[in-house]
């Protein structure tokens, strides 16, 4: 088999183009004061900004998956990583806020792209025995693209000014899309009947796993804003030490995720994934006792290791459940698995705000604990774990 053919290859450029997605989406953090500078956005103003991100991710998310059975991987692909480069290239250039709203609203769909068809695309060219392996090496890719973004963001903002961070991932995000254009997927789509959205939610594995997903998606997005809060108010330190603790997590959930793949191989990536949701909900409390900066980098990293064995376990049991309907039409299915972590990741921050401001993060934590842990068993028995 030719390099061109190659599936190792597909997964490579499927990595790549993940990374480069998850850089897109973090490296305007460094940039959001020169934003609200430039323009005289309000807090609030840049807040939607980034929100509506969210807006055409959960829009896109169902249909280009349908689009992508029928008509292939390759094509959605290739357009939505140029739709990601012209995307930040407009984000470079614009010179007010529509404009900017503009760029976001068409990152946020070209993220649905690239995630809903590069799934799909593994769980094409990978049987039940490998795709939880080839997933979780995915994963690692995109972690490592969150864990770079911001910084990469702020080493190229300070070299070569506002431009140049959007640039570099306009770049980027090119160069996957050549890949694919030069990729030669085997024909697999041929002998494939585009399953209809309905049809495929009243399976209910299909059903389950969406659900798992809200709520993994909202505790991660209640989490990562809480914890931020909670570390510099509460233990008073200050935002690089703040960002070495979810550093050193999302190190090691980086280095999990190929380890967790190939336990859900194994083992089941729904009973993985409800594993974690338990581990996570039992483990999340215990960060409220950290005493000191470095207990609050082992409490997390063990909330980081939970997190990542639900993660990477979910998109296998996604392709389980779709296989449980009768059919390897996989683009619906994870067009229903990104909605399902958008979905998540709109709420959590919301009922996780107010609970905080309410509650207290130690009290947030307890009470979100019994709840998570009653819908994961609920589940859990709906599924027959």
């Amino acid at each position: 088999m030719s390099l061109r053919q190659s599936r190792a290859l597909a997964v490579a450029l499927v990595s790549f183009a993940a990374f480069t997605d998850l850089v897109a989406y973090s490296i305007a953090v460094p940039v959001l004061p020169d934003l609200s500078r430039r323009f005289g956005a309000s807090p609030t103003m840049i807040g939607l900004l980034f929100a509506a991100f969210g807006v055409t991710l959960l829009g896109v998310s169902i249909p280009i998956g349908s689009v992508s059975d029928r008509m292939g991987r390759k094509g959605p692909l290739v357009g939505g990583l140029i739709l990601l480069a012209l995307s930040t290239v407009l984000f470079a250039f614009a010179d007010s806020l529509p404009w900017l709203f503009a760029a976001r609203l068409a990152q946020g769909a070209a993220d649905a792209v690239t995630w809903v068809v590069g799934f799909a695309l593994i769980a094409d060219l990978y049987g039940p025995a490998e795709r939880g392996r080839v997933m979780g090496f995915v994963m690692s890719g995109t972690s490592f693209g969150l864990m770079i973004g911001p910084s990469l963001g702020g080493w190229l903002y300070e070299t070569g000014g506002m431009k140049l961070p959007f640039l570099a991932v306009a770049a980027l995000a090119a160069v996957a899309a050549v890949g694919f254009m030069w990729l030669r997927l085997p024909d697999v789509h041929a002998a494939r009947e585009a399953v209809a959205l309905g049809r495929l939610l009243r399976v209910r594995a299909v059903a389950i796993c969406a659900l798992t997903v809200v709520v993994a998606a909202s505790t991660v997005a209640m989490l990562e804003p809480a914890v931020s809060l909670w570390l510099s108010l509460d233990l008073g330190l200050n935002p690089s030490r703040v960002g070495v603790v979810f550093g050193v997590a999302a190190v090691a959930a980086t280095a999990l995720h190929p380890v967790f793949g190939r336990l859900s191989d194994r083992w089941s990536g729904r009973r993985l994934t409800m594993i974690g949701l338990v581990v996570t909900a039992l483990v999340m409390p215990l960060l409220s006792r950290a005493w000191d900066f470095q207990s609050a980098i082992a409490l997390y990293v063990l909330i980081g290791v939970a997190l990542a064995l639900v993660v990477t376990p979910s998109l296998a049991f996604m392709a389980e459940a779709t296989s449980a309907a009768g059919v390897e039409s996989f683009g619906v299915s994870y067009g229903v698995y990104n909605f399902a972590w958008g979905l998540g990741l709109l709420t959590g921050p919301a009922i996780g705000g107010f609970l905080f401001e309410q509650l207290g993060f130690a009290r947030l934590t307890l009470l979100w604990m019994p709840l998570m842990l009653a819908t994961t068993i609920l589940l859990a028995r709906k599924a027959g774990t």
